[in-house]
């Protein structure tokens, strides 16, 4: 997991699910007041977007100071900026869409409650990155976990056991600029195998477009291991689609 002081994060639990009417019974009072304030956020969001507003055009810096001061349109445009490309990294780290709205609800919710402990002279793009990197990490460990207790499941003597297998899954990128063809499909399920520490700065670097310095930033890395990196996960994924560019 990666980790760092300086971007410490509020952890309300158990992850929120925006499946919220089927969770609702279930869900703690600290996890109840999260999608609460995200509803309310979103309230203010669809409010902003029917009028111009002054706060559309100030940096994230200002409009994070602003939302410190109890102004909830302020993070609401924060939330309509960063709301695809959060959502559109997600999706192509996890392979999995609905896995990745849900995420990015939860990243937006641990940014407001720990809205007090931001600091304004880091890159509020590096600190939201990152905090969706570390919930995305999770899940892929979790899913390990699954998988791992699924297996067992497979071994086991008792014959009422209903344990399944739960294959990876492979669905592609629903992104039609990359999937509507065989090799973008097979692009998104190798970039899928890659390990965390791999996957992670390629995805910044090849797909997002960020630099080199940024990504260093998001991982808390050196810029030459950065580079390493990249160059490492440009490897595997070449050998592993040799298939399709000979």
């Amino acid at each position: 997991m990666i980790a760092d002081p300086r971007f410490a994060t509020f952890d309300p639990g158990p992850r929120v699910s925006n499946r919220r009417s089927v969770l609702l019974g279930s869900r703690s009072v600290v996890q109840k007041y999260a999608c609460m304030a995200l509803d309310k956020v979103e309230s203010r969001q669809s409010e902003v977007q029917d009028r111009r507003v002054p706060e559309e055009n100030q940096s994230d810096h200002a409009l994070i100071e602003a939302t410190k001061q109890g102004d909830e349109a302020a993070f609401a445009i924060i939330v309509g900026r960063y709301r695809s490309p959060i959502t559109n990294y997600l999706y192509r780290f996890l392979n999995d869409y609905e896995e990745a709205v849900d995420l990015a609800q939860e990243t937006f919710v641990r940014v407001y409650f720990a809205i007090e402990r931001y600091h304004t002279e880091y890159a509020f793009s590096t600190y939201i990155y990152r905090i969706a990197t570390n919930l995305a990490i999770s899940e892929i460990r979790k899913r390990k976990r699954r998988t791992l207790l699924s297996l067992t499941g497979l071994f086991q003597s008792d014959a009422e056991d209903t344990t399944e297998f739960q294959p990876v899954d492979e669905k592609a990128l629903p992104d039609k600029n990359l999937i509507d063809d065989e090799q973008g499909r097979a692009i998104a399920r190798a970039i899928a195998t890659l390990p965390p520490k791999y996957r992670v700065p390629v995805i910044l670097r090849d797909i997002e477009g960020k630099s080199y310095e940024e990504i260093a930033a998001i991982m808390e890395l050196g810029l030459g291991t950065t580079k390493s990196r990249i160059s490492r996960a440009r490897g595997l994924l070449k050998e592993r689609l040799k298939k399709y560019f000979k």
